[in-house]
This record gives C-alpha cells, sequence and structure tokens, in this order.
C-alpha cells in the first residue's frame, strides 16, 4: 500500500504541475504572473487574453480550464489503473513463495485511497507547480476534473451551486467559495458515501477557501472585480 500511495504521490504532483494557464498565455505573448490577478488558473486566463484579443482570448481561458480539470481526472484515474495493472494478479500460477494477493475489499481500499492521494497531490502541484518556481493558481478546476471522477453527484451539486451565485452576483470567486461549502456538505448528506471520499471532500473545500482568502478579503472591502462580458482589459 505504501509503494501505491506514493507512486500515486508522484503521478498526482507532477500531472498536476503541468502549468497548462501559464502555457497557454506564453502562446500569445503574454505572462500570465504580471497580470490580473497573477496566477495562471484559468479564470485569470480568460480575464486577460479575453479583455485582450476578445472572443479568441476568452476561448483560450476555456481550454486552460478544460486541460486543468482534465489533469485533475487523470490524477484520480491514473493511480488505480497502474495499480490494478502492477499490484494486482491478472490469472495464472502464483509463485508458492510469492506474498498472496489481496482480497477485494483490500484491493478496493488502496484503490480509493489512491485515488485522493493522487487528487490532492494534483492541487498541490497545481498551486505549486516546480515548472513555475513553485507558484500556482487556485485549484478550482482541477478539484472539478478530480471530483467529477471520484465524487461525481457531489460534484454536480457544488457546479449548480457555483453557477447559481455567479449568475447572481458574477463574482466567480464568491460562485468558487460556495461550491468550495456545497461540495462536502452533498459529500456528507448523501447516503452510502465512502468515509474517506466525504473527507476529502471537506478537505478540498477547505483547501480552496484558503486559496480565497486574498478574493475574501476584496468582497469583504467591496474591491472585488466582477466578471464582465465586455472586453476591459487586464482585471485584477
Amino acid at each position: 500500500m505504501t509503494t501505491a500511495l506514493l507512486l500515486s504521490a508522484l503521478i498526482g504532483y507532477l500531472l498536476g504541475a503541468l502549468p497548462f494557464g501559464w502555457l497557454i498565455a506564453r502562446k500569445f505573448g503574454i505572462n500570465i504572473f504580471e497580470h490580473g490577478s497573477k496566477n495562471p488558473g484559468a479564470t485569470n486566463v480568460k480575464r486577460v487574453l479575453g479583455g485582450m484579443f476578445g472572443k479568441k482570448g476568452k476561448r483560450a481561458g476555456d481550454l486552460a480550464f478544460f486541460l486543468d480539470a482534465l489533469k485533475g481526472a487523470a490524477a484520480v484515474m491514473a493511480p488505480v489503473w497502474l495499480y490494478a495493472f502492477f499490484f494486482l494478479p491478472r490469472g495464472g500460477l502464483i509463485s508458492a513463495d510469492a506474498p498472496p494477493p489481496p482480497t477485494m475489499e483490500q484491493a478496493v481500499l488502496v484503490m480509493h485511497f489512491a485515488a485522493i492521494t493522487g487528487l490532492v497531490f494534483a492541487l498541490v502541484g497545481h498551486s505549486f507547480s516546480c515548472w513555475t518556481r513553485f507558484k500556482g493558481g487556485k485549484g478550482v478546476a482541477t478539484s472539478a476534473g478530480g471530483l467529477l471522477v471520484l465524487l461525481p453527484l457531489p460534484t454536480l451539486f457544488a457546479a449548480l451551486a457555483w453557477t447559481l451565485t455567479f449568475l447572481i452576483s458574477r463574482y466567480v470567486s464568491l460562485a468558487s467559495i460556495v461550491a468550495a461549502f456545497a461540495l462536502p456538505g452533498a459529500a456528507w448528506l448523501m447516503p452510502n458515501m465512502p468515509r474517506p471520499f466525504a473527507i476529502i471532500a471537506t478537505v478540498i473545500g477547505v483547501f480552496v477557501i484558503i486559496r480565497h482568502r486574498a478574493n475574501i478579503t476584496r468582497l469583504c472591502n467591496g474591491t472585488e472585480n466582477k466578471f464582465s462580458k465586455k472586453p476591459v482589459g487586464d482585471m485584477g
């Protein structure tokens, strides 16, 4: 189990550290760390590039969100696939000297923790990428991609909360914070939800809220920027 979790952590971090937002902005000749909120998350990429390049820039922001979500999903699935391929017996004779294969309950438990470990370290990699001097985004898109695989129904409930909050307020940050509260709430209320999954939903919710602490301050001060449909140049 230790080997599987260490491998999951390594895979998760390397996937999460892929700085898609930064790379996409570079294609436009923009160092995203010098514009807007100065992080490579999809929201800042879309806001900055959309303001400078119009619809083409906004589509680039959407691509950044999709790729960040995809790496979160991959960080959940890849460790499980690798564990199933390398650690579980696939038929044939088993040597008398070999350790006994894991039971179904043990295998499921390990795969659960491998998936959780992969997602946690993908968030660490996204937020503190080794490719961008340990700077990164806030983990909303990466969390969404991984949790959609791990916890589909609570994630869809959180997505609904995000959408409604955004449509009412036009604050992406506020919508993300509300979703971060809604996710663990839905996970704990769902019957038959494995406790480790509900716990990781809570941990990720807290992590996302902490990463938005500067936004919370601006929201309280009335200085947070709303998301505008019109190009407005470089926004914070």
